[in-house]
């Protein structure tokens, strides 16, 4: 099913704005493109888009709340300057599985004030020669590198705040959570 229908079935008898998480994936984008998602999500904190065969995230609306984005297993090899622009509180950014090669193709992510962790496993870019150093560099907000710190530790659960929220915030309404798998 593609990703538009997906999101319009799935909605129900809830409105964009009442959406927190959004679980698309494995659904079909169009044209390796976003489709679907509008600026009207406006208090969406998560999206994820897993293996979606994005080629591209030029299209995404402006989502000021969202702090994790969940990109793994998709096609894309740069335009990451959108991410700044649309995503301005993003904490947690998953691009692990795609297809970039190198640091200059992450240099966009530098205007990601808020970002602490960033996932890039299976990425080409993870060859090069001092990778680890030169990403801590080249992003000094970054507190974890796929899961470690500079120091080679281990994020913990509470230390990452791997789901981007604070459990004791969650609400127990159904209607945050749109989890939207297929």
């Amino acid at each position: 099913m593609d990703m538009k229908k997906r999101i319009h079935l799935e909605l129900r008898n809830l409105t964009p704005p009442d959406v927190k998480e959004l679980v698309l994936d494995n659904c079909r984008s169009t044209g390796g493109e976003i489709e679907g998602l509008t600026e009207e999500f406006v208090n969406l904190e998560l999206l994820s888009l897993i293996n979606v065969g994005l080629f591209s995230v030029s299209n995404l609306p402006k989502l000021p709340k969202l702090k994790k984005l969940e990109l793994s297993e998709n096609r894309i090899s740069g335009g990451l300057d959108v991410l700044a622009e649309k995503l301005p509180n993003l904490t947690h950014l998953n691009l692990s599985g795609n297809k970039l090669k190198d640091i200059d193709t992450l240099e966009p992510l530098k205007k990601l004030d808020s970002l602490k962790s960033l996932d890039l496993f299976n990425c080409e870019v993870t060859n090069l020669n001092d990778y680890r150093e030169c990403v801590f560099t080249l992003l000094p907000q970054l507190t974890y590198l796929d899961g470690f710190d500079q120091e080679d530790k281990e994020a913990s659960d509470s230390d990452a705040e791997v789901d981007g929220f604070d459990e004791d915030d969650e609400e127990d309404d159904n209607n945050d959570l749109l989890a939207i798998q297929y």
